[in-house]
């Protein structure tokens, strides 16, 4: 809706190929991460992709559930090594938060998280002992997610911050080896390094301290969760997972809620902002992804949201306010 107000409004046409993946993939008889899905992702290159699982299909097997058999091997299919996420606290939802207003005011940072390596894709497997799961990254790996958390600090406000383990994990310490060699290169960006235990606090408490901060695969997970809570809601938070080049695949940072599934309440702001997203990096239309941006910053503004950030308005009566917006603007 709001993305064909958008092309309608710059002139462009809009080619949609729908594509089953995840649970939906699974429940029409095929598997996770169906053949002709992988197909239709590379040949476009740009995608927007809704929740993949829930807990309807957690009895299955590992390798067969709806994250593991479709999200992870779609990430090292396209190499999305890169996930961004913003936070960027709306002046709307700071009363939504558990947070005094002190901690949220002037915050605006980005998680640059490492996607395609660590714990989630390392060998694992069950024994006589118990069960295991590796976490590897190599030099390389870390290079390219630093420079690019690197780039980003020099277009913003000059500073990253490594998250990482290094006083207890292998894999930290040449994580940290790895970002300094990099920071010699971006003599204008400042580095620091906290530990993920520590970072955990300082979040929370001193977030408007940090600009980009860069960390690996399970500790962006949890760290990016726990930044939900400065935001207000899960439900307005857009992601980004990018390759070299204009790949990329786009999607809001909250899962599934088949508890509400069918009821026209779940908050679409943060899909909508994540079709900006696509627009602004794959497809290269900063004015298009600006128009969008706009319209939700003025519905937002405005309360015409969902119940869950205080609004009175249903999914699909958001969507259309926004589209409206675009159309008119």
């Amino acid at each position: 809706m709001v993305l064909g107000a958008a092309a309608d409004k710059f002139g462009y046409t809009l080619e949609i190929d729908e594509q089953l993946i995840g649970g939906a993939a699974i429940d029409a008889g095929k598997a996770p991460l169906p053949a002709g899905t992988l197909a239709s992702v590379i040949e476009t290159g740009a995608v927007l992709l809704g929740a993949v699982g829930g807990p309807k299909w957690d009895s299955l097997p590992r390798e067969d559930r709806p994250e593991v058999g479709a999200l992870l091997p779609l990430r090292k299919q396209l190499n999305l090594y890169a996930n961004i996420r913003p936070c960027k606290p709306h002046p709307m939802l700071i009363d939504h938060t558990p947070l005094k207003p002190e901690y949220l005011d002037g915050v605006d940072f980005i998680v640059m998280r490492e996607l395609t390596g660590g714990i989630y894709f390392g060998a694992k497997g069950t024994d006589g002992l118990g069960a295991y799961d590796e976490c590897r990254y190599c030099e390389a790996e870390v290079e390219r997610i630093a420079r690019k958390a690197f780039i980003l600090a020099e277009q913003r406000r000059g500073k990253v911050t490594s998250v990482d383990k290094s006083n207890v994990l292998a894999t930290s310490q040449l994580w940290r080896k790895t970002v300094n060699k990099v920071a010699e290169g971006f003599p204008d960006v400042g580095v620091e390094h906290v530990l993920i235990d520590a970072m955990t606090m300082h979040m929370l408490t001193r977030a408007q301290d940090f600009d980009v901060i860069l960390t690996e695969n399970m500790f962006g997970d949890i760290l990016t969760d726990e930044a939900s809570v400065l935001c207000g809601s899960m439900g307005v938070i857009p992601s980004a997972s990018l390759s070299d080049g204009t790949p990329g695949l786009y999607e809001p940072i909250h899962g599934s809620a088949p508890d509400i599934a069918g009821r026209n309440t779940a908050n679409p702001v943060a899909m909508i902002l994540s079709a900006a997203l696509m627009v602004r990096l794959s497809l290269g239309e900063g004015l298009m992804a600006d128009s969008i941006e706009a319209a939700v910053e003025a519905a937002m503004t405005g309360g015409h949201v969902t119940a869950d950030i205080g609004g009175p308005l249903g999914t699909s009566d958001v969507g259309r306010w926004i589209a409206d917006y675009v159309l008119q603007t």
